[in-house]
Order: C-alpha cells, then sequence, then structure tokens
C-alpha cells in the first residue's frame, strides 16, 4: 500500500475515539489531518461501509464511530482502505520462455499472501482504543 489511506484513515480513527459523543464533520476533521475535506468525505465512505462509523448530513452532521473503540480492531482499519498487497504489485507480463518469468506470479502470490497474513495478525491484536491511548 504506497498511499497514505491507511495512515488517513486511522488518523480519522482516532479523532472519532478522541470525541466519541460529538459528530465531528469532514472539515474539521480535515483541518486536523491538513488535507481537503473531499479526500476525508471519500475515506468516512469507506469507513462507513465498512460498518466501523455511522454518519448523519444536515447542519447537525458529522461522523461517530458505530461501535466502541475497544472493539475496532487495526485490522479492520487495514482491511477497509487496503487497495493492494503490502509487498506491492506483481509483474503483469513476465518472459513465459524464462524458467524464473514463466514462474514467479505464482511464487510472489505465495509471498505475498503470507506476508499479507503477517500484517493482518498483528494488526489484528491492537484495538483503535489501545491505539488513540498513545495520544492521551
Amino acid at each position: 500500500m504506497n498511499n497514505t489511506r491507511f495512515a488517513t484513515a486511522i488518523h480519522i480513527m482516532t479523532l472519532l475515539t478522541e470525541s466519541p459523543q460529538d459528530w465531528l464533520t469532514s472539515e474539521w476533521i480535515a483541518g486536523s489531518i491538513n488535507i481537503n475535506p473531499v479526500i476525508v468525505r471519500k475515506e468516512l465512505g469507506v469507513l462507513r461501509e465498512a460498518g466501523l462509523i455511522t454518519s448523519r448530513q444536515g447542519k447537525e452532521g458529522g461522523s461517530q464511530l458505530a461501535k466502541s473503540a475497544d472493539s475496532i480492531r487495526i485490522s479492520e482499519i487495514y482491511l477497509a482502505v487496503k487497495n493492494t498487497e503490502v509487498l506491492g504489485k506483481k509483474n503483469n507480463n513476465p518472459n513465459p520462455v524464462c524458467p524464473v518469468g514463466k514462474e514467479i506470479n505464482n511464487h510472489l502470490k505465495n509471498l505475498f499472501s503470507e506476508t499479507d497474513q503477517l500484517v493482518l495478525d498483528f494488526l489484528g491484536n491492537k484495538s483503535l482504543k489501545q491505539f488513540s491511548e498513545q495520544f492521551k
């Protein structure tokens, strides 16, 4: 994952954890992250679709956690925004005549899968509440 989606999502979720009774707006969240509110709204939509947050529109609108921070695993946030393997992408068109090229993607598939599982296991042992407590 060579982008900032996970960092943005965990920032959003940490802000929501710190203010559990408040409905935080995308503008307010964007101010903390120092990014465009449109990017925040996109990630809020992804987090809402994953069942991690709830949102409401209007003058009193904003977002809150859908469940307690103690019950949200960091791996859930990671999976919500993950768009590629930890190690990146495989080569699209290796040479099928080459002894390495013709088999590389099969072997990479296993390596990528095992690495992703290690990351998920590690993140699955941490709750959003545990992560958020670092800021107190």
